[in-house]
């Protein structure tokens, strides 16, 4: 009886051993087996992995963020924009009568205005700035290409809601390889886009912006920002002088 006790104990932990060594393992587990001699491949999300940041003083941290808040808020419009503009594109080559097509640039013009215009004032200079060299990247066409080839329809949009309330140039271009306040602006769409805090739209510029913002090695240059802050100081003690002595 002891014999056939111990046989069935050998064949069950024969069985069960046969068992585990045959059976994949569950990925949807936190956590599984790999016994020595067994090969196991998972395959990984890409991670791009940026140098540290490196600043000159304490202080340049708060212009980097600063400039990092006018980042955020200007690209969901240049990401919309892209969005529209491949919209109405594939909509016109649809569309075989001129008329037509002038009547669908004429709906998609009343529709930005009314959603876009309003927002688009309330940015700032820097803001607006960004947003046209944000374009290009997104487009691959500065603003002011976007609308020649587009026309009539977006150049009343684009005049009125972008250049004329910024004061700022439609062909505006977007070289972060050579611009210093461009490089800022990838550095910070990079590490938006590694941690998910902005939607990720793949640019129609192509250009390599990972080895771009890799090959600086993390060195912050935020001088200019600085230059400017100064400037609105002098101004805003010039005009409380006046008040003063008003």
């Amino acid at each position: 009886m002891k014999k056939l006790i111990y046989i069935y104990i050998v064949f069950f932990v024969a069985t069960l051993s046969a068992q585990i060594k045959d059976t994949l393992p569950n990925f949807n587990d936190e956590y599984f087996l790999v016994k020595k001699g067994d090969t196991l491949m998972i395959a990984l999300d890409e991670v791009s992995v940026l140098p540290k940041h490196k600043y000159k003083t304490a202080s340049d941290v708060n212009y980097y963020y600063w400039l990092r808040r006018k980042v955020f808020k200007a690209y969901p419009y240049a990401v919309l924009a892209a969005k529209r503009v491949d919209s109405v594109n594939s909509r016109l080559d649809k569309i075989g009568s001129k008329r037509q097509k002038r009547k669908y640039v004429k709906r998609v013009q009343k529709y930005l205005e009314e959603e876009l215009t309003k927002p688009l004032k309330k940015l700032t200079r820097t803001e607006g700035r960004i947003l046209l060299k944000l374009i290009h990247r997104q487009t691959g066409k500065t603003a002011f290409n976007n609308i020649k080839e587009l026309r009539s329809g977006w150049k009343a949009f684009w005049y009125n809601a972008t250049a004329n309330v910024f004061n700022l140039s439609l062909k505006s271009e977007y070289s972060p390889e050579t611009v210093n306040e461009d490089y800022l602006v990838e550095d910070i769409l990079q590490r938006a886009i590694i941690d998910e805090k902005i939607e990720y739209q793949k640019p129609k510029l192509n250009k390599d912006f990972i080895s771009i913002v890799s090959k600086s090695r993390g060195e912050m240059d935020v001088e200019e920002y600085k230059e400017m802050f100064k400037k609105i100081r002098k101004k805003r003690n010039r005009k409380n002088k006046r008040k003063k002595k008003s």
